[in-house]
């Protein structure tokens, strides 16, 4: 995710609540993730040109670069490397998730440094931002999974309401138009739109879009 940095942590969510909500986020990903087979990788995302083999190294490369970034090592591009799937990638998928929520608890507060050198190479990040940054990551590619493979993606409402401001606070600029953007250009939604719909539409997802549903997947399932 390309990310201009105004803004993009959430308001009124203190920081023990913050991490508590990025957890939830990833490990819905992960119950998501792990209904993927791979018959499934080829498929086509609500990712611009992305396979979901695509999307899947991506989601776990970012794991491993922002667990870095949360140890201070986050200036090392090789933890940022997105790397061919092996031969168990929903297992790689599931330990890279664990890692990044294990490094995200050691911080030490909200304004413990993050160096992110795919958002600026030269400053770093408050942490409460870094991690308001991976949360709206996860949300939106969690419905991108659920999306491919016609599942139902529900999120917890308290967790949706913390990612709207970070989804409203990315710039909608030329960066959505560069090839691997993982958001394109925001859409309208519609006034009925409820807030899952609201931040799709902020990122360049069209909410309306529907596959077979094969089974609902809701924030329930994916609480450890």
């Amino acid at each position: 995710m390309h990310m201009n940095t105004a803004g993009a942590s959430a308001p009124h969510t203190d920081f023990a609540d913050l991490r508590r909500l990025h957890a939830q986020a990833v490990r819905d990903s992960v119950t998501l993730v792990r209904r993927v087979t791979s018959g499934d990788l080829p498929r086509p995302t609500p990712c611009s040109a992305w396979t979901l083999a695509d999307l899947l190294a991506h989601m776990t490369a970012q794991h491993h670069g922002f667990a870095a970034a949360a140890r201070g090592e986050g200036r090392e591009s090789a933890h940022w490397a997105v790397r061919p799937l092996g031969t168990d990638p929903v297992g790689e998928y599931t330990v890279a998730a664990e890692k990044v929520i294990a490094a995200f608890a050691t911080v030490e507060g909200p304004h413990h440094a993050f160096a992110l050198p795919e958002f600026s190479a030269g400053r770093t990040f408050r942490a409460a931002r870094a991690i308001g940054f991976h949360l709206i990551d996860y949300v939106v590619h969690s419905w991108d999974v659920a999306r491919t493979l016609g599942l139902a993606y529900t999120p917890a409402p308290e967790l949706l309401r913390a990612a709207l401001p970070i989804a409203r606070a990315v710039p909608d600029d030329d960066s959505r138009l560069a090839p691997g953007s993982a958001f394109r250009p925001g859409l309208t939604a519609g006034e009925d739109a409820d807030t899952l719909e609201q931040i799709l539409a902020a990122l360049g997802r069209s909410p309306r879009r529907r596959g077979p549903e094969r089974g609902a997947v809701s924030h329930d399932a994916g609480r450890h």
